[in-house]
């Protein structure tokens, strides 16, 4: 046990004498445990919006989550059902194309596998597929003003989601479209992500006593 990174309600405890490879590790098990935490907040938010409409919201605030988080999360689960959610890539990486169409989406994910992009190297290579010699990525849209309280506002928003400023606003206005058109339709989940009883293990990463 000496030699054990323990976990503790409000962090990490190192030993003095763990190694560089296990400190590693360790950081590759709690990305990949983040990753899998947004997932599934994300569709826990989804059935509590498809099954209890008019509750859902009251344990929301009863667990202390902020609702606005949950909702960039949520929009991402639905964009994306268990099926065509890619384990080797972190959440972070469906949120990049979670606003595209989802052939797009696919093609995009699979290069990112492919030449294992981190996000950055993602959203880098989208952006770049925005030249404005190529069309058929995608339609430019007409320049809007607003006031810059908005505007900062919105950054503010895109900062807290770990989103890329223009991401965040096409996802954003995507939500909208939807929310207004009523267009949301989810099929439920075939494969739930935990199962009732069987506890979440992180192998070596072991809490306290």
């Amino acid at each position: 046990m000496e030699n054990r990174i323990l976990t503790t309600p409000v962090g990490l405890a190192f030993p003095r004498d763990v190694t560089f490879e296990s400190w590693e590790q360790a950081g590759k098990r709690i990305s990949r445990i983040a990753s899998s935490s947004a997932w599934y907040l994300g569709d826990w938010l989804v059935f509590g919006q498809d099954k209890y409409t008019d509750r859902y919201r009251r344990a929301v605030e009863a667990v202390g989550l902020d609702y606005q988080t949950l909702r960039n999360y949520a929009w991402i689960a639905r964009k994306f059902e268990p099926s065509r959610r890619r384990p080797g890539l972190p959440f972070q990486h469906h949120a990049e194309v979670a606003a595209l169409p989802p052939a797009e989406q696919d093609r995009w994910l699979d290069r990112a596998e492919r030449e294992s992009w981190s996000r950055t190297a993602l959203r880098r290579a989208l952006r770049e597929s925005r030249d404005p010699n190529s069309r058929s990525y995608r339609a430019v849209l007409p320049r809007v003003s607003a006031a810059s309280e908005a505007v900062d506002r919105w950054r503010r928003a895109a900062a807290a989601a770990n989103a890329d400023f223009e991401s965040w606003v096409v996802a954003a206005l995507d939500r909208a479209a939807e929310h207004d058109l009523e267009l949301v339709s989810v099929p439920p989940l075939e494969h739930p992500v935990l199962e009732a009883g069987v506890p979440v293990h992180v192998p070596e990463v072991r809490s306290a006593s």
